[in-house]
């Protein structure tokens, strides 16, 4: 599909630079993915760089191969000018400064920053020509954690919270002893600041915070770090490409699959319903035991739920359609979802949203909020946007990208995205230019741009509820989404806009909050925010993702107490092979995994790339061009705990809507979650047994499992006959 000699010469430069490090980093802050691969970027130990957890160190690492812009704040978070983004306006201006293979790469992080890849021998000439931009506010050093693929920005900004029985006056007093300036007071919070400093910058902002925490007057101080991660996917994705080509071409879907009729309850039809194995694994699971591979063959399967089979089958699932009999669908009740884009005018989420009804809210206030771009405006209207759907100017960013992988040749693609193909050379050496480009189209269009909507795959998880019989049903359909945003565009997050969601979420009337995010960097002033929120508001339950990272530890803030810490499983009930589990984890439910036994072992969503904007000149597509259900990606299939949690709040709404009185407690709700969860179906794989071996002490189905995989029909029994 490539001239020859256009090819010829992108591939020499390819080996010419084979030499070469560097970081991409990616959409997906969240736990979408697992990072399991060695780092690439070089860093300088130190040990003068740590921040103060609960009294301890927790230690920093500077990076060498990049460095951080801070753009200067443009009022409104929703412009579309003509100009370009600043990200790439500094791509542009930079470009011709150095001469190198691999020129340096600016990726955005939200709106107001980006991280700037720096080629051996070019970081002094880099800065200088960033510093001369007149949009540039400033340069921040990148950080990192040791062994972690993560990226850690360091702005001049501390959240501090001072005892509550201090005086106005005896808080100016500490602040201008500590050389600190309010930059505003932390909305829905009490007695939480986002400060800086008059004096430190850089790395010196560590040692301000550090410092603060041994202040008296002051609970906590913490670095209100910008985090992302890096993007793995580019060099893990092999895989994932070979089994795409052999999957079967999965559209048009014309026939419906419909939930067996019941006289009681609820019972969504939906032609996806038989593809949604995590509410019942038995419809999929005997059309995959006959070895049903074509489209076709696989609907007219999953027709006959009931078909008889000569062998047992388990049930891998949460018996969600069960539970649907015997419940109202989760009615009356709203579950905040914070996350990424949440395109809330989805066909299958537009039914199911929450309208604010709060005396304070803000102009333009209806369906959420979105905290991604911060601010620090003293009017807290002007704190963010009233929108978490994407804005013209993303939906420029994204789009223009995602056409590039269908109009551009693999030679000119390999050429635009040059240090990316370079990224998968590196790992790939034996790779031709067409497979290249094709590990780049795919992860491009899965993770780059489709998985910016995390937050829509979330909410549809969570409460889709199916239209004219064809979409997806989510596990409590009748169920409220309030949407709040706190990632911008390439996985940015920074922890007082997060603090402050929790706190709207809570404010705005959500009987659950789903957090299907997460860092391994603790932060005590996040622990002590959602501490504060679960004590004010002694219903509300917060879910949360366990993390990816196949650690024996759960993430944060799924670790914090009184958060519900959630698991992944596949459709064998085993655990997900990225799911983290031992310490903390409380219970499990199914997260998929595109490789067992492929595609069909994921979780169907709702998707963000069916917007028309994606499309404009590109032909309906006839093959299969990512994880997608659909032709244009309206559902795409996906794996990780950042889906078992949403199942998880889906349960407790459909617990909750049995108990419209709210007379169940939090620590009964979780209590009956918990007790009803259940071994059965579950497996300990053979790689986990053989861990498991070296630790004796710990049970082994504790251990992988929590108490086990969430039973959506027995917790609604239980609320419903009062235990």
């Amino acid at each position: 599909m490539n001239d020859k000699n256009s090819g010829n010469r992108a591939m020499k430069g390819i080996a010419s630079g084979i030499l070469l490090t560097g970081c991409v980093w990616s959409g997906l802050g969240m736990f979408s993915i697992s990072p399991q691969v060695r780092a690439v970027a070089q860093t300088q130990e130190s040990g003068d760089l740590f921040y103060i957890y609960k009294g301890q160190r927790i230690a920093l690492n500077q990076r060498e191969d990049a460095i951080a812009v801070a753009f200067k704040k443009v009022a409104g978070t929703r412009r579309l000018g003509g100009s370009p983004p600043l990200y790439l306006q500094l791509q542009q201006d930079i470009q011709g400064s150095v001469r190198t293979t691999t020129p340096p790469k600016v990726s955005p992080l939200g709106e107001n920053y980006a991280v700037v890849s720096l080629p051996t021998g070019t970081e002094k000439v880099v800065q200088q020509r960033i510093q001369q931009q007149a949009y540039v506010q400033t340069i921040l050093p990148v950080l990192t954690r040791s062994q972690s693929q993560e990226i850690i920005i360091v702005p001049n900004e501390i959240i501090i919270s001072f005892d509550a029985k201090l005086t106005e006056s005896q808080r100016q007093a500490i602040l201008q002893q500590n050389n600190l300036a309010i930059v505003r007071p932390l909305r829905f919070n009490r007695s939480r600041y986002l400060v800086k400093s008059t004096t430190a910058a850089g790395t010196k902002v560590l040692n301000v915070a550090n410092q603060l925490n041994g202040v008296k007057g002051v609970t906590s101080a913490s670095p209100n770090f910008i985090q992302s991660v890096t993007d793995q996917k580019l060099k893990t994705s092999a895989k994932q490409v070979a089994k795409l080509k052999k999957s079967a071409q999965f559209y048009p879907l014309t026939k419906e699959n419909t939930a067996p009729e019941s006289s009681k309850g609820i019972s969504p039809k939906t032609n996806l319903l038989g593809l949604a194995w995590h509410l019942n694994s038995l419809p999929l699971k005997q059309c995959l035991q006959q070895e049903t591979s074509a489209w076709e063959s696989l609907q007219t399967c999953l027709q006959k739920p009931n078909v008889a089979t000569k062998t047992v089958i388990s049930r891998t699932d949460m018996r969600v359609t069960d539970a649907w009999k015997r419940s109202n669908g989760g009615r009356g009740v709203v579950v905040a979802v914070l996350d990424s884009l949440i395109q809330w005018d989805h066909p299958d989420l537009a039914d199911n949203l929450y309208t604010v009804k709060a005396a304070d809210k803000c102009p333009g206030e209806v369906h959420g909020w979105d905290f991604s771009a911060g601010g620090d405006s003293s009017d807290p209207c002007k704190i963010g946007d009233a929108d978490t759907r994407v804005s013209p100017e993303e939906l420029a960013v994204l789009g223009a990208k995602f056409q590039d992988t269908f109009q551009l040749t693999d030679a000119r693609l390999v050429e635009r995205y040059l240090k990316e193909a370079l990224e998968v050379k590196l790992e790939n050496p034996e790779y031709s230019l067409e497979e290249v480009a094709e590990v780049l189209r795919y992860v491009f269009r899965t993770d780059q741009i489709g998985g910016e909507f995390h937050g829509t795959y979330v909410s549809g998880t969570i409460a889709a509820k199916p239209q004219n019989e064809q979409g997806l049903a989510g596990v409590a359909p009748n169920a409220q989404i309030l949407p709040v945003r706190v990632f911008g565009l390439n996985g940015s997050f920074e922890p007082s806009a997060y603090i402050e969601a929790i706190g709207y979420a809570a404010n705005r009337g959500a009987d659950i909050i789903n957090l299907s995010l997460g860092s391994t960097l603790p932060s005590t002033e996040e622990e002590e925010a959602i501490a504060d929120v679960l004590k004010a508001n002694p219903k509300l339950v917060i879910v949360a993702a366990a993390g990816n990272s196949n650690s024996h530890q759960v993430a944060f803030p799924a670790a914090y107490p009184g958060v519900v810490a959630v698991g992944a499983t596949n459709i064998l009930g085993n655990r997900a092979s990225y799911s983290n589990y031992g310490k903390g984890l409380d219970v499990v439910a199914p997260g998929g995994d595109l490789d067992t036994p492929g595609l069909l072992g994921g979780i169907p969503a709702t998707g963000g790339t069916w917007l028309n904007a994606f499309w404009q000149g590109i032909p309906n597509p006839t093959s299969r061009w990512s994880s997608e259900v659909d032709s244009k990606g309206k559902y795409w299939w996906v794996q990780g705990t950042s889906f078992s949690s949403p199942a998880v709040a889906g349960v407790v709404a459909l617990m909750k809507g049995e108990d419209p009185k709210r007379v169940l407690s939090r620590d009964r709700l979780i209590s009956i979650l918990k007790s009803t969860a259940t071994y059965q179906g579950l497996t300990i794989s053979e790689e986990d047994a053989k861990g498991y071996r070296t630790q004796p002490s710990v049970k082994g189905q504790q251990l992988f499992f929590g108490k086990g995989l969430v039973n959506a029909d027995a917790a609604v029994q239980a609320v419903k006959q009062g235990r």
